[in-house]
């Protein structure tokens, strides 16, 4: 059966009796309640709406290689989300960056927002008033069995303690053939004071993540790396940031921010990443910046 955005039912709250519906505009429900977001679960993370407010301060929707990020994700909804009206879900939608783009560039999908803070939905709830937006922790995600036609989770499972968890959750809710476009971070042996002033609980082996996939079900469709032709400079930078791992939290936030300003502002790279995302329709990157998958769940 068809589930379009519209008769989805969207779970109820610990504080009401009965499910919500999204009738465009908000959340209601039989008992008359009415929410602009719905928020399940809030406990500490390892993301923080102060790590969002410097993420749009430094960064904004311009940084390539967050761009070349969302072009991969929307190229893997559209060609492999073969509903006429997929359900897509953005998990850790964040800023909202790449929902603005999804429901310009993938016309046809019922797009849902999801994010752990809530703090920033709030805004984006202002911004994108026909998106449902939801707030919860991956690692009890509250919606319904088989529900969603594709998933998008953006450098998510690195900031997640329970990764497993979470995957087996974003198995649990895809229907079947449903798909998932999963990056994160590469390489475990960059850790450095970004990932320390990210909350990153890791980074990762391509090998690694992609044994996890197959373990809790997935077929791997894909995978590849993002930030191939600049990887060998992005690393040795991360090796020489590891030098000032013992500074102050300040110190390294300052490091962390240069470091933003300067790649944002870096034509090169967008013009490397551009060509490397074009190359990717044809080739698989054995190593970069970030690991994608591309992951279904089999139908």
């Amino acid at each position: 059966m068809k589930i379009s955005i519209r008769n989805y039912r969207f779970p109820k709250l610990a504080t009401s009796a009965t499910e919500f519906a999204w009738d465009g505009r908000q959340f209601v429900n039989s008992a008359g309640e009415h929410h602009q977001i719905l928020c399940y679960t809030q406990s500490n993370s390892n993301w923080s709406d102060a790590l969002t407010q410097l993420h749009e301060q430094e960064a904004g929707s311009q940084h390539p290689i967050d761009k070349a990020s969302r072009r991969l994700a929307i190229r893997t909804i559209d060609e492999l989300c073969k509903s006429s009206e997929p359900l897509v879900l953005d998990v850790g939608c964040s800023s909202g960056f790449l929902l603005e783009e999804l429901i310009v560039q993938v016309p046809r999908a019922a797009v849902i927002g999801a994010d752990y803070i809530a703090p920033p939905l709030q805004k984006l709830a202002n911004q994108f008033k026909g998106i449902p937006l939801l707030q919860f922790d991956l690692r009890h995600c509250p919606l319904p069995d088989a529900s969603i036609d594709g998933i998008v989770c953006l450098n998510v499972l690195e900031h997640i303690d329970d990764h497993v968890a979470a995957l087996a959750n974003l198995f649990r809710i895809l229907r079947p053939g449903g798909i998932a476009h999963i990056e994160v971070p590469s390489g475990p042996w960059l850790y450095d004071l970004y990932d320390e002033i990210l909350m990153h609980h890791r980074r990762y082996r391509i090998e690694d993540l992609t044994a996890l996939a197959k373990q809790t079900g997935f077929d791997v469709i894909r995978t590849t790396h993002l930030g191939f032709f600049v990887f060998p400079a992005f690393a040795l930078r991360k090796l020489w940031n590891q030098r000032w791992s013992h500074c102050t939290p300040e110190v390294k936030r300052h490091l962390v921010v240069s470091q933003i300003r300067k790649t944002s502002a870096s034509g090169v790279l967008g013009i490397l990443l551009k060509l490397e995302t074009a190359l990717g329709r044809w080739f698989r990157f054995p190593w970069g910046i970030r690991c994608v998958l591309v992951l279904q769940k089999r139908g």
